[in-house]
C-alpha cells in the first residue's frame, strides 16, 4: 500500500509533464503557422506594393512624355512663327531694296535734270548781269559796294540813335544817383554841401541883435556853435541870421534855440547852454513821439526803442523835397496793400517798408550806403532776418531773399516815382505827356494820341483811310525818331500804333 501511495504522485507527475509538453507542441505549430500565414500575406502585401509602385512610376513616364512632346509643338510652333516673320522681313527688305535702287535712279536722273537747268539758269544770270550793268551803268561789284555803303549808313545811323539814347539815361540815371548819395552823405557827414538842403534862416527883430548874438569877443556865438554842432553865418543879409548844417536835428535844435534866446534877449553862455539843452530834450521827445505815431497809424508794435528813434529821426530828413518819414509811412502802406493782394506776410512787409530808409537818419560816419547802414542797425534791434534782407536789398545792392524784400522794391518805387511825390511838380508832369501827345499828332494820318502809363507808353490812333497797313509801321518809326529827337524822358517810350476799319450802314 505504501508503494502504491508513493507511485501515484510521481505518476501523476509525468503525466502533467507529458501533457504540458504535448500542449507546448501544439503552440509551437499553431505559432507557425500563424508565422507562416503572417509571412505570405506580407508577400502579397509587398507584390500588390509593387505592382502599384510601378503603375504609378508608368503613369508618371506617360506624363512626362505628353508633356515633352506639348513642348516639343509648341516649340515647333513658335518656330514656324519666327520662320514666317524671318520671311516676311526679308521679303520687305528685298522690296524695299528694290524702291531705293528704284530711287536712286530716279535722283540720278533728276540730278541731271538741275545739272543742266543749273547751266542754263547761270548763263541767263550773266546774260542779265551784263544786261544790267549795261542799263546802269554799274559793274557788278559797283554795286555791290553802293548797297554796302548804303546799309553801313543807315546801321550807322541807327546805331548813333541808340548810343544818344543810350547815353543820355545813362546821364539821367547818373545824375539822379549822385544827387541821392551826396545829400545822403551830406545829411549824415560833417562836410560842405547846397544851402538849398543844409541852411536854413532865422529872422531878427533888428540888425542890433546880430552884435548880441555874436557877444563879447564872439563868446555867444561860439558857444551856440560847439553846443549845437552847427555853423552861423552872420552876413549882411538885413534882419537874419543863417545856420548851416548837415544833419537836419542839429540844425532843427540851432534853429529852435537862436528863435528863443532871440525872443528872451537874455543872450550869453550860460543862458545859451540852458537853452540848448532843453530845446535837446524836447527835440528828443519830438524824435520818439513822432516815431511812436507813426508807427502806431501803421498798427505795428513790438519795435524797440532804438527803432522807434530812428525812425523818429526821419522826421527831419528829405529826400528831393519828400519828406523821408512820410514817405517811408507810404511805402509801407503800398506794400501792406501788395502783400494782402498776392498772399504774402502783411505784417512782415509792413515792418520792412517802414524801417527801409532808417539809415538815411543814422548818426554814423560810416562808409557805407543808407542801405546798408539802415540793415545794420535793424540787425542790432533784433529784427527778422526777413526784414533785414528787405532793407539791404531795396536798392539791389544785394539779392532779395523774400517775396517781402521785393514788395518792398516795388513799393519804394511807387512812392518815389509818382506824380508830385517829389521835386517833379504835376504841372511838369502834365506838360510832359502832353508834348508827347503832340509830337505824334503832328504827322499826318494821326487822328489822336494818347499818353499812358505815366508818359512810358503811347497809343496813335491812325486814320485808315489816309494810311495803308504797310505804312503803319513806318509811320511809327517816324514818330519814335521826332520824339528821341524833340523831348527829353527817362527810360523808353512805348508806341503803339492803332488802325482800325469801320463801315456803318442802316438797313431801312
Amino acid at each position: 500500500m505504501t508503494g502504491l501511495f508513493i507511485g501515484l504522485p510521481v505518476l501523476g507527475i509525468v503525466l502533467g509533464w507529458t501533457i504540458r509538453w504535448l500542449y507546448a507542441r501544439f503552440q509551437l505549430s499553431a505559432s507557425e503557422q500563424k508565422a507562416e500565414r503572417v509571412k505570405q500575406d506580407a508577400i502579397k502585401e509587398a507584390e500588390a506594393q509593387k505592382k502599384e509602385i510601378l503603375l504609378e512610376a508608368k503613369d508618371q513616364l506617360i506624363r512626362e512624355r505628353n508633356q515633352q512632346e506639348r513642348e516639343n509643338r509648341d516649340r515647333r510652333t513658335e518656330l514656324q512663327r519666327y520662320e514666317s516673320r524671318v520671311n516676311k522681313k526679308e521679303e520687305l527688305l528685298d522690296k524695299r531694296s528694290q524702291e531705293f535702287d528704284q530711287k536712286d535712279k530716279d535722283y540720278a536722273k533728276r540730278e541731271e535734270v538741275i545739272a543742266k537747268r543749273e547751266a542754263v539758269l547761270s548763263e541767263q544770270e550773266e546774260t542779265y548781269r551784263k544786261e544790267l550793268e549795261r542799263i546802269s551803268g554799274l559793274t557788278q561789284q559797283e554795286a555791290k559796294n553802293l548797297i554796302i555803303k548804303n546799309l553801313e549808313n543807315d546801321a550807322r545811323h541807327d546805331a548813333q540813335a541808340l548810343l544818344n539814347k543810350i547815353d543820355q539815361d545813362a546821364q539821367l540815371n547818373a545824375d539822379k544817383k549822385a544827387r541821392e548819395i551826396l545829400v545822403t552823405t551830406m545829411q549824415r557827414i560833417a562836410t560842405e554841401t547846397t544851402s538849398d538842403i543844409t541852411v536854413t534862416t532865422v529872422s531878427l527883430p533888428s540888425d542890433e541883435m546880430k552884435g548880441r548874438i555874436i557877444g563879447r569877443e564872439g563868446r555867444n556865438i561860439r558857444t551856440l556853435e560847439t553846443l549845437t554842432g552847427v555853423d552861423i553865418i552872420i552876413d549882411d543879409t538885413p534882419e537874419a541870421v543863417v545856420i548851416s548844417c548837415f544833419d537836419p536835428v542839429r540844425k532843427e535844435i540851432a534853429k529852435e534855440s537862436l528863435e528863443r534866446l532871440v525872443t528872451d534877449g537874455r543872450i550869453h553862455p550860460a543862458r545859451i547852454e540852458e537853452i540848448v539843452q532843453k530845446v535837446t530834450r524836447e527835440v528828443t521827445q519830438k524824435i520818439y513821439e513822432e516815431g511812436e505815431k507813426a508807427l502806431f497809424d501803421l498798427g505795428i508794435h513790438n519795435m524797440s526803442q532804438d527803432g522807434v528813434r530812428a525812425i523818429g529821426r526821419l522826421y527831419f530828413r528829405t529826400s528831393y523835397g519828400q519828406n523821408v518819414l512820410t514817405h517811408s509811412k507810404e511805402v509801407a502802406m503800398i506794400a501792406g496793400m501788395l502783400a494782402s493782394e498776392i498772399g504774402a506776410n502783411r505784417e512782415l512787409a509792413k515792418r520792412a517798408a517802414m524801417l527801409h530808409d532808417i539809415g538815411k537818419g543814422a548818426e554814423t560816419d560810416s562808409e557805407q550806403n543808407h542801405a546798408e547802414v539802415g540793415a545794420e542797425m535793424a540787425r542790432k534791434m533784433g529784427e527778422d532776418p526777413k526784414v533785414i534782407n528787405a532793407i539791404a536789398a531795396h536798392h539791389n545792392d544785394i539779392e532779395p531773399q523774400s517775396i517781402e524784400a521785393v514788395l518792398v522794391q516795388i513799393a519804394d518805387a511807387i512812392s518815389a516815382s509818382r506824380p508830385g511825390a517829389r521835386r517833379e511838380t504835376v504841372d511838369n508832369y502834365i506838360k510832359r505827356l502832353e508834348n508827347l501827345e503832340e509830337t505824334a499828332e503832328k504827322f499826318n494820318g494821326v487822328e489822336k494820341a494818347y499818353a499812358i502809363q505815366a508818359g512810358r507808353e503811347l497809343r496813335v490812333l491812325v486814320n485808315n483811310e489816309k494810311i495803308a497797313d504797310n505804312d503803319v509801321k513806318d509811320l511809327a518809326k517816324q514818330i519814335a525818331k521826332q520824339i528821341e529827337t524833340d523831348l527829353r524822358y527817362p527810360g523808353r517810350i512805348k508806341l503803339t500804333m492803332i488802325r482800325e476799319t469801320r463801315i456803318i450802314e442802316y438797313a431801312r
